[in-house]
């Protein structure tokens, strides 16, 4: 057999889009249905057709990559849905201010016209999402691709929507919702960024009707006193009992208001005088419910104040309108004070400006009786989320949701299926475009000029995406899915929401196991944005380290529950650990010249081929249950320390033995055993390396399919020898030592040394040490191994002590004695400072008495650590005085 030579330097742009098409090309992605078997399903969180993918895109698709490529290798059917999101207000935004830069405004463009500029956008979008995640080695079916506003979708949309209305869920109504006047469309409460931020309170007269007494008012936003249709007080307090009933005049409005009592009101809190605005404010909107007062909305959609208001604020933009009204009061005598305080102040999600409550008429889903379905299907165990503690935050939000309000004033997503006569004033909702008023026969009928929010099509994703309404056979035998992986700032916007619309029109939950991952955040804790200029773009990673070491280091960095804090940096990790993987096949490979490969399965195996058969199987029992438990790091750490710490420093090591031996047999049986192992170890990192691992398997002779398609390690119950574990355990650590001891005497790597060794009688390991004699000789770089009884009685033996065993090691003539002494001396005059400066702070009263207890510990420790070298030092240069 000839060698086969991998190239001298590991670089992964050579093989990487070239393995990824050859996936794409022989189909390698689609799952293979198998009846009666219980696939593994995922849906992709939808990225949105608005940019590029970020590094919490990277970090989702990657751990998702993890999950597909395991479960598929287990021979299990194995689908991951892609597709993308139209994103409406995010979409819309990014065209407009696209058309704005060419000096078009949206209304000068018309609806038509803008949509088609939007789907060009949308299309370019989507190339760049699909080739990014091409290019992360997503092993999606694309075959299966999905966009929210394709036509399977918006039928999908279409049905819910009327199914809903139908079932008195859906109503329409004049309400008070969250109103970004930059966007120019009202918001869900979920879609509205709470941030604190400087702000005044202002202090204010309401003089009563009569003239003769006045009311003190205080209020964040005096401009909507405009609006004021009443004043209220708790019905106790007595400061106020005798005005309840009479009005105030409203100044600069100059309008009279009543003086009302509600118990909304608190006594103690400000003056315990509250003015109430009913279309600008939720807690006023639910007096004026109680009350029957007006509602007086002065704002224009651009969030700039009507004609509800004195002529003077007309036009006005919120902040000078306050500005404005605040002058007036002054004038008037009737201002107070202002005092600095900070508050939570409302931002849309989207533009980040300030966000007013506005009334307006729209849609919206009653979510109650939904809701009480997704908490009882929790409850049931039907969904269960990684990491526990967010089933708390799930629960929370649906015991205490709200109606979500679904209208948006947008042009771009999914149109609102309701069409108005302009003759009898009938509204029609219906699953098909009307032609005509389906009570009078009118044909003067116009559609509703709203379009649906968002998710109100990402909460079908998981089953409109294989088909539904229709009863496809994708949805059939994938529905329900197995698994969502997202993170935890869309668990309302979209968890919840999926979970409960599945339950009302499915019967079922739309997956059971729900991992919550954390952020990706810089190395100082901080959110990547642009403003911070912290942001890390992935196919920059990629492009320098490949994409194998950017999917491995974000599965070693992801502990359960814990955002993941990196740089550019981090990647090494994985890029290095790519590159041992690739020297260690490299190294294999080349000693195949003129060997015979034997029968794995049929040919001797010696005592360190058992061992690493162990190993291999108890790590890939520890995959296993790390998988099955959303532990990504826990998986992707055993995989690395069994390859690099067992199999390439201590197995390939070992194996030297037999592959540099004289005997052609031995040699052929080693390298046997070691393509064997090459291949299970690149099975079991395929998960998280995927692109070198294809790369090498294919180039092991007998590997005739892909990677891909090969099985996944098992366990075997059969392949545990606990005992030779132990016995190995305790060689290694001995080798170590002894490793160690050179180091410490600086003794050359080809410099040979001799040792003795001493066993207890009842030393567990003492066969296995004597049989794995040639093993300790290669692996410490000896010239002699000998078993004593005895300590031996020549100096110059220095000893090392392990668990039923001492190791004597004979360093006198592989080092300078004289100078090694000097060495020593000025190590010991070295650490005898730091200990002492170790000492007097813990014998400090101060210290000890002031300093966290985690200080104090580490002091101890560092102490005692040095007490334990000084005493060794000491004992190195006893033993070369003798």
């Amino acid at each position: 057999m000839k060698a086969i030579e991998l190239e001298k330097t590991f670089d992964p742009e050579k093989f990487e889009d070239r393995i990824y098409k050859s996936s794409l090309e022989k189909k390698e992605f689609l799952p293979r249905v198998k009846k009666g078997v219980k696939p593994f399903v995922i849906v992709i969180p939808p990225p949105n057709v608005t940019g590029v993918l970020h590094m919490g895109h990277g970090l989702n698709n990657s751990l998702q990559d993890v999950l597909i490529r395991y479960y598929r290798m287990n021979g299990t059917p194995t689908l991951w849905v892609p597709g993308t999101d139209h994103a409406g207000i995010a979409t819309q935004n990014v065209v407009e201010r696209k058309l704005l830069k060419e000096g078009i405004k949206r209304l000068d463009l018309g609806r038509e016209k803008f949509i088609e500029k939007t789907w060009e956008v949308a299309k370019d979008h989507h190339e760049i999402i699909a080739n990014q995640l091409q290019k992360i080695g997503c092993s999606c079916d694309w075959t299966r691709e999905r966009f929210t506003l394709d036509e399977g979708l918006s039928n999908a949309v279409r049905e819910v929507f009327v199914s809903l209305y139908e079932r008195g869920l859906v109503y329409k109504g004049k309400y008070l919702v969250n109103w970004c006047g930059s966007c120019g469309t009202a918001l869900a409460d979920d879609e509205v960024d709470h941030k604190e931020l400087d702000g005044k309170m202002y202090h204010y007269y309401y003089p009563l009707e009569d003239g003769k007494e006045k009311l003190e008012i205080a209020t964040t936003r005096p401009e909507t006193m405009l609006g004021d249709t009443a004043v209220a007080v708790n019905p106790d307090d007595e400061r106020y009992k005798k005005y309840i009933g009479k009005k105030v005049r409203l100044p600069l409005a100059e309008r009279l208001i009543p003086i009302i009592a509600d118990s909304y009101v608190e006594k103690e809190f400000g003056t315990g005088v509250v003015k109430v605005t009913p279309a600008h404010d939720p807690n006023d909107w639910a007096i004026s419910e109680r009350h029957g007062l007006e509602k007086i909305n002065i704002l224009n959609e651009d969030a700039t104040l009507n004609s509800n208001v004195p002529e003077k604020y007309r036009g006005m933009k919120v902040l000078d309108a306050r500005k404005a009204v605040v002058e007036d009061l002054i004038k008037q005598g009737l201002y107070i004070k202002d005092a600095s305080i900070k508050h939570q102040v409302g931002h849309c999600y989207r533009c980040h400006n300030v966000v007013e409550p506005y009334m307006s008429e729209q849609w919206f889903v009653k979510m109650k009786p939904l809701a009480e379905k997704a908490l009882d299907a929790w409850k049931k165990g039907e969904v269960v989320f990684y990491p526990k503690r967010w089933e708390n935050t799930y629960k929370h939000w649906l015991e205490n949701i709200r109606d979500w309000c679904i209208s948006r004033q947008l042009w771009w997503g999914h149109r609102i299926p309701v069409w108005y006569c302009d003759d009898c004033g009938k509204m029609i909702v219906a699953r098909k475009d009307p032609d005509k008023c389906l009570d009078c026969g009118s044909k003067n009928i116009k559609q509703d000029e709203d379009v649906l929010d968002t998710w109100f099509s990402s909460w079908l994703w998981p089953f409109s995406t294989l088909g539904w309404p229709q009863e496809t056979e994708d949805l059939k035998y994938f529905f329900p899915t197995t698994t969502l992986v997202t993170a935890y700032d869309i668990i309302f916007f979209w968890v919840s929401r999926m979970i409960m619309v599945s339950l009302e029109f499915t019967g079922k939950a739309p997956f059971r196991d729900i991992y919550i991952h954390g952020l990706v955040r810089d190395k100082h804790g901080r959110k990547m944005s642009k403003s911070l200029g912290n942001g890390i773009d992935p196919l920059d990673i990629i492009k320098e380290y490949g994409a194998d070491a950017f999917k491995f280091t974000l599965a070693f960095l992801t502990a359960q529950g814990q955002d993941v804090l990196i740089d550019s940096e981090s990647f090494k990790l994985g890029s290095k650990f790519a590159n041992k993987i690739w020297n260690a096949s490299r190294y294999i490979l080349m000693n195949l010249e003129d060997r015979k490969l034997l029968d794995f399965d049929k040919m001797q195996k010696n005592d360190i081929d058992r061992w690493i058969i162990h190993r291999l199987n108890e790590v890939t029992l520890d995959v296993e249950k790390a998988i099955k438990s959303y532990r990504f790091n826990d998986a992707a750490k055993s995989v690395y320390e069994f390859f690099w710490d067992d199999f390439c420093d201590w197995y390939i090591e070992a194996s030297k033995i037999s592959l540099y031996s004289d005997d052609p047999g031995e040699k052929d049986r080693a390298i046997t055993a070691l393509l064997h192992l090459l291949s299970e170890s690149l099975k079991l990192l395929h998960p998280f390396l995927s692109f070198i691992t294809e790369e090498i398997y294919l180039k092991i002779p007998g590997n005739e399919e892909s990677i891909i398609n090969s099985s996944y390690p098992v366990f075997d119950e059969k392949k545990k020898d606990d005992k030779l574990n132990s016995d190995m355990a305790l060689l290694k650590d001995a080798i170590t030592q002894v490793r160690t001891l050179r180091s410490e005497f600086t003794i050359p790597p080809g410099k040979k040394i001799k040792i003795k060794i001493k066993c207890d009688k009842d030393f567990q390991a003492k066969e296995f040490f004597m049989k794995n004699k040639t093993l300790i000789s290669l692996l410490v770089a000896a010239s002699e191994v000998d078993f004593i009884d005895s300590k031996p009685t020549e100096s110059g033996n220095i000893p090392i002590s392990g668990t039923g065993y001492e190791i004597f090691v004979a360093v006198r003539d592989a080092i300078d004695v004289p100078q090694e002494i000097e060495k020593l001396k000025r190590d010991i005059e070295k650490s005898d400072k730091l200990y002492k400066r170790a000492d007097g702070k813990l014998s400090n009263p101060e210290f000890v008495n002031k300093a966290p207890a985690e200080i104090i510990e580490k002091e101890k420790a560092a102490k005692e650590e040095l007490g334990v070298h000084i005493a060794k030092m000491k004992s190195y240069i006893a033993e070369l005085q003798k």
